[in-house]
């Protein structure tokens, strides 16, 4: 809240922030459009935060966050983002991508999910993490894929198709298992795997085919885990399932279960304790491997 005086517009003063954190301006990372090709040669979007930072000084190329947005039929804008600047004041860098389906690139892009949910999504992410690492901007040893809901779909079956092509992956309320997914599902997107996979029964094997869960034991890379305990679009039950997968084969991973917290995190303390367990992960697994 700023109040400015009629008769003293210089007397501006701020009284209230809208977050209890304040972060000089120049601290800011500003996103950069940029696109690259896919291996077949379409076009795809994202924007490029580079790392930013005038207390400190990085060696070497940074590392680098592929954050997926959900959706999956959404879209990563360019606006303040509070997750991308804790990251980019940091050392990392910011891909945000949007893949083939994403809104804001005119109808062809948007219905070029169609069908392909689970191919294009990783494809994108994938390649756009390589166009960094060709331009020279990141460091492509140390490569992160992070995402929630849809996002966290991706980044699972990013894991299971691409192993050690990223160091770690972090899922927020990832999706695991498209069966459990159509039959759980609220009323408003009771029909959206029909346009994204395919009508069930016909599209079964591709349902099984895409689904992480089925193929969990291909999952090498280190995996952290984040779910809300009453979580209705993407139940508990869900992460339970991987994690399982994770845990038998000993592969390196950590599983938050926040209480109280649904399909995204509210309240304070869990904000609090995600950032700094989603910092300890990387520091361990990436930063300092």
């Amino acid at each position: 809240i700023i109040t400015l005086p009629l008769d003293n517009p210089q007397a501006a003063r701020v009284r209230k922030r809208s977050a209890s954190e304040s972060v000089p301006e120049q601290e800011f990372s500003r996103p950069q459009a940029v696109s690259w090709p896919t291996p077949g040669g379409t076009t795809v979007h994202g924007l490029f935060y580079p790392p930013s930072s005038t207390r400190f000084q990085g060696i070497g190329l940074p590392p680098a966050i592929v954050s997926i947005h959900g959706g999956p039929t959404s879209q990563a804008v360019a606006s303040f983002h509070p997750a991308t600047q804790f990251f980019t004041t940091r050392g990392y860098a910011v891909l945000q991508v949007n893949y083939r389906g994403s809104t804001g690139y005119g109808r062809d892009y948007t219905e070029a999910l169609r069908g392909t949910w689970g191919v294009y999504d990783i494809e994108d992410a994938i390649s756009g993490a390589g166009h960094l690492v060709e331009q020279g901007w990141v460091d492509g040893g140390k490569l992160v894929i992070m995402g929630g809901s849809a996002g966290g779909y991706t980044v699972l079956q990013a894991l299971v198709n691409h192993v050690g092509f990223f160091r770690a992956g972090i899922s927020m309320y990832g999706i695991s298992d498209l069966f459990a997914l159509v039959a759980t599902t609220h009323k408003f997107e009771a029909h959206y795997l029909d346009q994204l996979i395919g009508p069930l029964p016909q599209a079964a094997g591709l349902y099984r085919e895409r689904s992480p869960l089925f193929a969990a034991e291909a999952i090498r890379d280190p995996v952290a885990v984040f779910q809300g305990e009453i979580d209705q679009v993407v139940p508990k039950a869900q992460a339970d399932a991987i994690v399982a997968s994770l845990v038998s084969r000993s592969v390196p991973h950590v599983y938050h279960v926040y209480a109280g917290e649904g399909h995204g995190w509210r309240k304070t303390e869990t904000i609090a304790h995600f950032y700094g367990a989603v910092d300890a992960f990387l520091r361990q697994y990436v930063l300092f491997t």
